[in-house]
């Protein structure tokens, strides 16, 4: 997956065979050389002019589509907000529930009051029983808290969607913020704590409660951490696939009656599940069964609370930006509120202001261009797999079968959700928020035991992203990620593949990183490899860990290699498959240059200009941490010394830093 965040697209100009303007030689470094630095060569200047807006943590290619395109979400909003009942369903539910977050006398005036049923309930429980119900009722509401439960595919059935358990609850962003002993996450800890204790007094406890509630979630909170599984174990997809009997499951914990939470949470009857983390079910358990059932209702009014921030009164939202915002992130200021309720609104309910977005800013020319490049790159993947040297034949014919089968969506679904059974009005911001989330949960459960919907994205269409889905075996480009500077139908083909193209093929890829190569063309988890060619794709993919892992980012904090194995590989084959497809189509054309590049050289420069970014340090340490991509910078120098196409485009020598020793280089898709 691509790393971008959630925004909406401005209307898209289709002018073929124009220049890409962005592309400007006077805003490259002359002081750095392309076979030194090749991200600084490029984004140098823009580094050092470029101040990272108040409101955001980071600030990129990525964040600037976001920031600059939220605009055309907003008079979409404002839009079906003043038609009223006048307008369509989808504007009615979009303008209900954003003039529900807009009105903030009302959302101030009413504090915390709409959760006091939801309060109540936690108040009155009395046995360990009870609080497995509690957290039944608040997995309906969408609140996280305990343990995650929904549907998904079965890993060994993927036609097939079956009832999911796996490891959750936590509020700090991974495991190990629980256990560092550096200062910064001791420290951060201490800020956690504080802010879990004030937004505790916020719902009406008294400091000393308040304290004492908090001390008792940073309890459950680390035994359920302790628990978890890492990132990079969980890495491996059968570290988290332990398909059971639920009678099994309750022998595992004998201690919990998982029917009767089955049953509350209003999943329909099943006989066998994935239990994701068996030994994170026996740690719940043993938590559920040791702490005070007090602990526990601080703990759950503290998760309810915290993902309903966002909905309720300024005293709440700022509380919750003062450590989620500030201490976690670095932010220095809260964004703007229509721009937070927009971003609620796509959270809510997608798919309505998808088909707003689509009718407005996606036109049908969009769609089959990408269809194009598509079968483009696929094309280029088929040859890179036909004469591969490391890849035996009886692999390599199973890899160009799972190729072919790769599926493709573009723009926005062929169906959209029905959310005539979900109710939004001009009332409580906060319970449209909740309903809005009880509906997805009664969508998403009703599929357990039935066939998967292929048809289903796991992205809104405003989305600013991409993403390989391993267990359906497709690329998924929603339509907020089609616009320019990533995908310009203006652009000259050399800037358009070093963009879009990289990142098409950077998805293709991750069906054979690490991980997507674990399933067949079905989407099963299933080994058809070879011994012999699944040797020699570990020695390659060990080789890019080792390579990733002597990057240091801050502090002397190293990129985890391992973490980040599967979008590093995906980088790398992204841009060998693109650069592939250019020179496929460029053909036997004069190599025209633009600017003094050659279209070789403007695919790079393209690739390296879209993975532009600067970071706070706060944010930067906790990607490190936790995110499964690498930091931009090395997402560009890293693939790039790797490949000998870059090196032949800017005349890299060998022996500079953009050339790895020929021992040292990787090559595997």
């Amino acid at each position: 997956m691509r790393k971008f965040i959630l925004a909406a697209a401005a209307a898209l100009v289709f002018t073929l065979g124009a220049v890409r303007a962005e592309i400007d030689p006077k805003q490259f470094d002359p002081a750095v050389k392309p076979q030194d630095d090749f991200f600084h060569y490029v984004n140098g200047p823009w580094l050092k002019a470029t101040a990272i807006p108040a409101e955001y943590s980071m600030w990129g290619t990525a964040m600037k589509l976001v920031d600059g395109n939220s605009t055309a979400l907003r008079t979409l909003c404002e839009r079906a907000a003043a038609k009223g009942s006048a307008g369509t369903a989808a504007e009615k539910i979009v303008g209900d529930f954003y003039a529900s977050g807009m009105d903030l006398a009302a959302v101030n005036a009413a504090g915390a009051t709409p959760l006091k049923p939801e309060f109540d309930r936690i108040a009155a429980l009395k046995t360990p029983a009870d609080v497995l119900g509690a957290i039944a009722h608040l997995h309906q509401l969408g609140v996280s808290a305990g343990f995650d439960f929904g549907s998904g595919a079965d890993y060994a059935n993927s036609s097939q969607e079956i009832a999911q358990l796996y490891q959750g609850g936590l509020g700090l962003p991974d495991r190990e913020y629980y256990f560092r002993d550096d200062e910064k996450s001791k420290t951060l800890r201490t800020k956690y704590t504080a802010h879990v204790t004030k937004m505790l007094e916020l719902t009406g406890d008294t400091p000393e409660v308040a304290q004492a509630g908090a001390a008792a979630v940073m309890r459950i909170e680390t035994a359920l951490a302790n628990a978890s599984l890492t990132k990079v174990v969980l890495r491996n997809p059968y570290a988290r696939y332990h398909k059971m009997p639920v009678t099994k499951l309750q022998a595992l914990t004998p201690s919990l009656d998982w029917n009767v939470y089955f049953k509350a949470v209003g999943a329909p009857a099943f006989t066998e599940l994935n239990v994701g983390m068996p030994g994170f079910c026996q740690g719940f358990a043993a938590q559920l069964a040791q702490a005070p059932v007090a602990d526990w209702q601080a703990y759950l009014r503290w998760h309810l609370v915290h993902d309903a921030a966002r909905y309720l009164s300024e005293p709440f939202v700022q509380e919750n930006f003062q450590f989620y915002g500030i201490a976690l992130f670095g932010t220095k200021e809260l964004r703007p509120r229509w721009k937070r309720v927009i971003s609620s609104v796509d959270s809510g309910v997608g798919d309505a202001l998808g088909q707003l977005y689509v009718a407005e800013y996606f036109p049908p020319e969009a769609k089959a261009r990408m269809l194009r490049l598509v079968g483009n790159l696929r094309a280029a993947m088929a040859e890179k797999l036909k004469t591969l040297e490391w890849m035996d034949d009886p692999t390599r014919a199973k890899a160009l079968i799972k190729l072919n089968a790769l599926g493709v969506k573009i723009g926005y679904p062929d169906k959209w959700k029905d959310y005539s059974s979900l109710t939004i009005d001009r009332g409580s911001y906060v319970l449209n928020a909740l309903r809005a989330n009880a509906y997805e949960t009664r969508r998403d459960l009703a599929k357990i035991g039935q066939p998967v919907d292929k048809t289903e994205w796991g992205m809104t269409p405003p989305t600013v992203n991409a993403y390989y889905s391993p267990l359906r075996n497709e690329i998924v480009f929603p339509a907020g990620y089609l616009q320019p500077p990533i995908f310009d139908p203006k652009a000259d083909d050399g800037a358009n593949y070093g963009a879009i193209g990289a990142t098409i093929g950077h998805e293709m890829t991750h069906g054979f990183d690490d991980r997507g190569r674990q399933f067949d063309p079905s989407g099963n988890l299933t080994d058809w490899w070879t011994p012999a060619s699944d040797a020699k794709f570990k020695e390659r993919a060990a080789r890019i860990v080792k390579q990733f892992s002597g990057y240091t980012v801050l502090d002397g904090l190293h990129v985890n290699g391992e973490l980040t194995e599967g979008e590093n590989i995906a980088d790398l084959g992204g841009l060998r498959i693109a650069y592939a497809a250019l020179e496929k189509e460029l053909g036997d054309k004069p190599r025209v240059k633009i600017d003094g590049f050659t279209p070789e050289q403007r695919f790079f420069i393209s690739y390296a200009m879209d993975s532009r970014s600067k970071w706070r340090p706060e944010v930067l340490r906790l990607i490190v941490q936790t995110d499964p991509h690498s930091p931009d910078e090395f997402r560009v120098n890293g693939p790039l010394s790797n490949l000998d196409e870059f090196a032949k485009a800017f005349d890299v020598p060998e022996g500079a830093p953009m050339r790895r020793p020929a021992a040292d280089r990787v090559s595997i898709w």
